[in-house]
C-alpha cells in the first residue's frame, strides 16, 4: 500500500483537531503519462523540452506515490533545450533529474505516446513545455485522442508553459473546443515577445486560447499562475511547474 495525503478536520472526544495533512492507506495507484517533445529544432532555432518543466512534475508525482510514465511523439531519446540549463534557468530540480538514473533512463528511452492505451489505467496526463512542443504537439492526431479520451472520461488534463500548445486541436464530446468557456493560461503572448519567438512559432497561445472561446488568465510576466477549471489544469510558464503538478494531484484525489 501506498500512503495518500487528504486534507481532513475532525472532532475527537470533543476536541476540535485541525490536520493539513494526513496519510491514509489505499491500494490503488495513480497513473500520469508525462508528455515531452521529440523536436530538437524549430524553423532552424535549436529546441527541445525545457528540461525544468520534466524535471520538477516528475518529483511531485513520484513523492505523491504516483505511477510515473514519460512519453513523447516519437519515443526514445528526447531532446534538451540547452537554454534550460543555462545560468539562472537550471533549477536543483532539473540537475536532481539529470543525475538520478532512473529518471535519466526514462528521459532517454521514453515511451512512444502511441503505444500507450490511455482507455484504461491512465488518471492523468500532464504536458510539459519547451519550444519543441511547437512542432510535434499542436496538430498530433495520437495526442489529440490521448486528451480527448481522458477529458471524456472525467481523468485529468494538464499542461503547463507551451505544454498547452496540445489543447487547441482538441474538443470535448460535444464537438466544441476542449478550451471553450473554460479558464486557463499558457505562455503569455508577451513572454513570447520577451524570448523573441513570436515570429517563428505556429501561433501565439495565449491568442490561440482566447480565440477559441477559452477565459485566459495570467500573472506578470515569469511569475507562477495555474488555471484549475474542473479537471482541465494549464499552468503558465516554467515558474509555474511545480504548482501545475500540486493542483493536478488535489485534483486527482477530489
Amino acid at each position: 500500500p501506498r500512503q495518500i495525503p487528504v486534507a481532513n478536520r475532525f472532532s475527537l472526544c470533543n476536541l476540535q483537531f485541525v490536520v493539513g495533512i494526513k496519510y491514509l492507506y489505499n491500494t490503488s495507484i495513480m497513473k500520469v503519462v508525462l508528455v515531452a517533445t521529440s523536436a530538437f529544432e524549430l524553423q532552424g532555432h535549436a529546441t527541445g523540452l525545457w528540461i525544468e518543466e520534466l524535471a520538477a512534475p516528475y518529483y511531485k508525482f513520484k513523492e505523491a506515490g504516483y505511477d510515473v510514465v514519460v512519453a513523447s511523439p516519437a519515443g526514445g531519446a528526447i531532446p534538451i533545450d540547452a537554454g534550460s540549463m543555462g545560468e539562472g534557468f537550471f533549477t536543483d530540480g532539473a540537475k536532481k533529474f539529470l543525475h538520478d538514473a532512473e529518471a535519466v533512463g526514462q528521459l532517454s528511452h521514453s515511451t512512444k505516446l502511441e503505444s500507450i492505451d490511455f482507455s484504461t489505467g491512465v488518471d492523468a496526463i500532464f504536458l510539459c513545455g519547451g519550444h519543441g512542443t511547437c512542432v510535434d504537439f499542436h496538430d498530433n492526431a495520437v495526442l489529440k485522442s490521448a486528451i480527448e479520451t481522458l477529458y471524456a472520461a472525467d481523468k485529468v488534463v494538464s499542461a503547463v508553459c507551451h505544454g498547452p500548445m496540445g489543447l487547441p486541436q482538441c474538443n470535448k464530446p460535444d464537438g466544441t473546443p476542449l478550451v471553450k468557456d473554460k479558464v486557463v493560461t499558457g505562455f503569455k503572448d508577451s513572454e513570447e515577445m520577451a524570448v523573441q519567438m513570436q515570429a517563428i512559432v505556429p501561433f501565439l497561445l495565449e491568442t490561440k486560447l482566447k480565440e477559441l472561446g477559452g477565459k485566459y488568465e495570467s500573472a506578470d510576466d515569469w511569475n507562477s499562475k495555474v488555471c484549475v477549471d474542473g479537471r482541465l489544469i494549464t499552468g503558465q510558464n516554467p515558474q509555474s511547474s511545480e504548482a501545475c503538478a500540486d493542483a493536478v494531484i488535489s485534483v486527482s484525489y477530489s
